[in-house]
């Protein structure tokens, strides 16, 4: 298999115009890349990326996090911030661990339902990286 010229471009291209459009668009899809391979169990990293988050950081709406960080995840959040998120995914882990063997839609639908309904102040999608790697930590 030969290696196909990565600088090619279509008669087309111009720099100005696609290539500023391109730049925009190429982390967002990295990102959407590398979960839908963790995704299928392919490699990848689990990035909490989702169409919605590829669509928003594609078009500016939503800020790109740094390659390796899922999405929702900020690192200048104190630990009182995150501990209770991150109890609550070690916890689930254990409870539902027997009938619910995987992150998957199931369980995460699951967990966003329990957690809004605990009215801690804080929607499930915000604190979901820091409930998946409480759940993670558990493996």
């Amino acid at each position: 298999m030969t290696t196909p010229n990565q600088s090619w471009s279509p008669s087309y291209w111009r720099p100005e115009k696609h290539g500023q459009a391109w730049e925009r668009v190429k982390e967002a899809l990295r990102r959407d890349y590398e979960q839908t391979r963790n995704d299928w169990s392919l490699g990848g990293k689990e990035l909490n990326q989702d169409l919605t988050d590829t669509v928003k950081q594609a078009v500016g709406t939503e800020r790109i996090p740094p390659p390796a960080m899922p999405n929702g995840t900020n690192p200048k959040q104190n630990w009182s911030e995150v501990e209770l998120a991150l109890r609550y995914g070690f916890g689930a882990h254990e409870q539902y661990e027997s009938t619910l063997k995987q992150w998957d839609h199931a369980l995460e639908s699951k967990l966003s339902s329990e957690w809004d309904e605990s009215q801690t102040g804080r929607k499930f999608e915000e604190v979901k990286p820091f409930v998946r790697k409480g759940w993670d930590s558990k493996q």
